[in-house]
């Protein structure tokens, strides 16, 4: 097992038996909080269907040269772990901490299975990947499609990036107040995000 794959495994473990403590009510309560979030990303998930499908199709999985799922360390927010289990089945739960036990060759990211994505709601990261390759023949082929990226993109700031209230943060704090510490929790240890927090007062 390798480094990573341990720490992935930690916090999935640890979020884990957080989530399984809560009462069901307070599960609700947590899933509710990200409805808006979930709204984005089914935005997200449209735009992608609509302009990128066929180009990463062509450019990527028929030639099995994926540049978004090659690296086994992807990055992962402690707010991506915590939703992708509030909405998953304990199956798919189990099937995740499976792939984190083996062996890895290094040469893809972990996760991926020969269905695609094992995680019900992949990690932001990887949801708003878009190679520039890709990136220039889609704005090429839909020159409407570039402004519409941007707007997303601004728009995942509202959740992620905490120069205000914002999901990741909460959800973060949520489980520190409960007593969880994980190394994936870096709207409290990444200094760059503290920075972003000092700056804007929070």
């Amino acid at each position: 097992m390798s480094e990573y794959q341990f720490e992935q495994l930690e916090t999935l473990s640890l979020v884990r038996m957080y989530l399984k403590a809560l009462p069901s009510g307070e599960k609700d309560k947590l899933r509710l909080t990200a409805a808006d979030y979930l709204e984005f990303r089914r935005r997200v998930d449209r735009f992608l269907e609509r302009y990128c499908g066929s180009v990463c199709d062509q450019s990527c999985y028929q030639s099995r040269l994926s540049a978004c799922c090659s690296r086994e360390g992807i990055i992962t927010f402690f707010a991506d772990v915590v939703l992708n289990l509030l909405f998953s089945e304990e199956d798919e739960i189990d099937g995740l901490v499976g792939v984190l036990r083996q062996e890895s060759d290094g040469f893809k990211c972990v996760y991926l299975g020969s269905a695609g994505c094992r995680w019900r709601i992949k990690p932001i990261v990887c949801l708003m990947f878009l190679c520039e390759p890709a990136k220039a023949k889609v704005f090429r082929q839909h020159p409407e499609a570039e402004s519409e990226w941007l707007e997303l993109e601004r728009q995942r700031k509202k959740f992620t990036w905490p120069d205000r209230p914002v999901l990741f943060d909460i959800l973060e704090k949520y489980f520190i107040a409960m007593g969880c510490s994980s190394p994936l929790m870096y709207m409290h240890q990444s200094p760059g995000l503290l920075r972003v927090k000092e700056k804007a007062g929070i």
